[in-house]
């Protein structure tokens, strides 16, 4: 157990730092079903699944793109809603040899995330 981690946050937190923090939170909301609310003064504490995700605004930091692999019940879904909420597809769902239904698209911000669900070793 980390006891150095808020409640409810792991080791590890991805954290953002885009243009327009208010679009990004709209688009993890509506892609991953993301709770969470957008914060002006402060990063916005997002949580997709089981995980947080911190999404800062460029004010003391430049842009940085990330790269992320999510993983979701649904990758069909998943990838369809972030096709409609503005992301371009880089590769269709398909089945890949390490087990993960995946695929992989890119959102306005030039993140890349790899949406997965794991379905069995081949």
């Amino acid at each position: 157990m980390n006891n150095a981690a808020p409640e409810g946050w792991h080791t590890v937190t991805p954290r953002m730092f885009v243009r327009d923090t208010q679009k990004m939170v709209a688009f993890l909301k509506s892609t991953f079903a993301a709770t969470g609310e957008h914060q002006a003064s402060r990063p916005s504490e997002i949580r997709i699944g089981d995980s947080m995700v911190m999404v800062s605004g460029i004010e003391f930091r430049g842009a940085m793109p990330a790269f992320l692999y999510v993983y979701v019940d649904d990758v069909d879904a998943t990838y369809a809603r972030a096709i409609a909420a503005g992301a371009v597809s880089l590769e269709v769902p398909a089945l890949m040899p390490y087990g993960d239904r995946r695929c992989m698209v890119q959102d306005a911000w030039d993140n890349v995330w790899q949406i997965a669900t794991r379905k069995a070793l081949l």
